[in-house]
């Protein structure tokens, strides 16, 4: 794998951002030959830094108008960038609750409400 500005070099010798941006450009570039109707991520930015995390933002925005995008994330800023939010909670032992908002509408509403 080769970063930009990096030497060629083994997979096993890269940092974790670096293998989850070699991972994220592979599957990006599958996705310019071959689209898939969705996707689903689970944490793939939680080794990112600032701005590898702005980079992969900017991806999923150029492939979000063919393909969804299902992210499972940590990350307020990319909570941030998501048009729907799904939260899923344990008021008490064994019982799952699934909360999900609209991020547009929560965002208009606080804004309403300034």
């Amino acid at each position: 794998a080769s970063p930009r500005g990096k030497r060629t070099q083994r997979i096993h010798q890269l940092s974790g951002g670096e293998k989850a941006l070699c991972s994220l450009a592979l599957l990006f570039a599958i996705y310019l030959v071959k689209p898939s109707p969705f996707c689903v991520l689970d944490e793939v930015d939680a080794p990112l830094d600032e701005a590898n995390i702005g980079r992969f933002l900017s991806m999923l925005k150029q492939f979000k108008q063919e393909t969804q995008f299902i992210v499972i994330t940590h990350n307020p800023r990319t909570m941030e960038a998501a048009d729907w939010i799904y939260g899923v909670t344990m008021e008490e032992p064994g019982v799952s609750t699934v909360v999900g908002v609209q991020l547009d509408e929560v965002l208009a509403g606080v804004a309403a409400g300034a």
